[in-house]
Parts: structure tokens; sequence; C-alpha cells
């Protein structure tokens, strides 16, 4: 009788053994996940320099359009080419720094608000506590997200074509300001989504490219960051 506790209560202790080492990060996603977030800090950082210096410089919006327009053609057509090559930290930093350029005329015309620095303040928290909430759930649990892929990637031709289609209203007098306060809901939403997807698939082995992780969170964080600026703007009734 004791013989069969013994081996019953053995049994449970290598059973429970083997599920903390399926649960753990595997050392290759481990070195990904601390080359992204150690790239993604400076990225954050040097972006934050490069929205100073467009508002100490008063970038036009103009300008700040270009600029976009830059970072987006650096993520689409030289990435790519660079991700598995040192070169592809150098266009990383060009491509966070343009839209950290891209932003100054946003936070300048926010800034001069009555309450414009709450409002910055209050999107840069809101902003990190949804990143690190959802990282963390991620990194506890190391649940797979995988399955959001189709919802995620749907949602976002939506998002982008409803844009496309308030831009136009917009040039021709419409009034969107209810639509853009709901496009700007929807991406909250669809970013807080890519943020578990795609820290998931880091955790889980899907994405080892440090590179491309690194542009995917930042551009996430980005987002999710504009768009909470544009909603706590609207509803502190500035």
């Amino acid at each position: 009788m004791e013989n069969r506790q013994y081996n019953v209560q053995q049994n449970r202790g290598t059973s429970i053994a083997r599920g903390s080492a399926t649960a753990a990060i595997s050392p290759e996603a481990t070195k990904v996940l601390r080359n992204t977030y150690s790239l993604l800090a400076m990225t954050l950082l040097f972006s934050a320099v490069m929205a100073a210096v467009s508002m100490s410089i008063n970038m036009g919006r103009g300008a700040s359009l270009g600029c976009s327009l830059g970072a987006l053609a650096l993520i689409w057509f030289v990435l790519p080419r660079t991700a598995n090559s040192s070169a592809g930290i150098a266009v990383v930093f060009a491509f966070t720094g343009l839209l950290g350029l891209s932003l100054g005329p946003i936070l300048s015309m926010y800034l001069a608000m009555s309450n414009g620095t709450q409002i910055v303040m209050q999107a840069l928290g809101g902003t990190g506590i949804v990143f690190f909430a959802l990282s963390g759930y991620v990194l506890t649990t190391k649940k797979d997200f995988s399955f959001m892929r189709g919802m995620l990637v749907a949602g976002l031709v939506v998002v982008i074509v409803a844009a496309i289609g308030a831009m136009v209203a917009g040039m021709f007098g419409v009034d969107i300001s209810g639509f853009s306060l709901a496009l700007s809901a929807a991406i909250v939403f669809l970013m807080s989504g890519f943020i578990l997807y795609d820290t998931s698939r880091i955790v889980n082995g899907g994405e080892t490219n440090y590179i491309l992780a690194t542009t995917g969170l930042y551009l996430n964080i980005y987002n999710l960051f504009v768009s909470l600026l544009h909603l706590i703007g609207a509803f502190s009734n500035e």
C-alpha cells in the first residue's frame, strides 16, 4: 500500500515537472524576447527624442505626412531585405525616427490646449498600462494567440478602408467627428489584440527575428498611443 502511494506521488511529481518544462519559454525564445525588448526600448526613446525635435522646429503637417510616408516606404520595401542583417537595426531606427518626427505636429496641437499636458500624459500612461498588462499576461500564461491572426488581419483591412473613406469624406466637408472617434476606439482594441498576438508569437517560437518583432510591437504601441490621444482629447471636451 505504501509503495502504491509512493508511486502515485512520484508519477504526479513527474507530471508536474513535465508540465512546467512544457510551459517554460525556450532559450531561443528567451533570447529573442530579450533582444526585442532591448531594441524596442531604445527605439521608443529615440522616437520620443525625434518627436521633441519636431516640436522644437515647429514641423508642419505636410512635412509630418512626408515622414509618415517615408516610414511606410522603409517598412515595406527596405526592412524585408535587411531584417536578417545588422543593417536592419539602422532601418528600424530610421523608421521609428521618422514616425517620431511625424508625431510632432499632433503633440504640439494637444499641448497647446488648456489641459494638453494632462491629455498627453494620460495617453502615455494608458498605452503603458495596456502594453505591460497584455504582454505580462502572455509571458505569464504562455498562451498561444495564433488563432487571432485571421480576425486581426480582417480587422486591420476594415480599419484601413474605413480610414481612407473618412479621409475622403473629410475632404468634401462631411462631419466625421463621431465616426473618427469610433475608428480610434476600434484601433485601440485592434492594437491590443496585436500586442497579444505578436508577443505570443515570440514566446511560442513563431517569430525568431527580433528586428521584425520589434517593428511589430513598436507599430502596435504607436497606433495605440495616437488613438488613445484622440479619444482622451475628445472626451476631455477639447
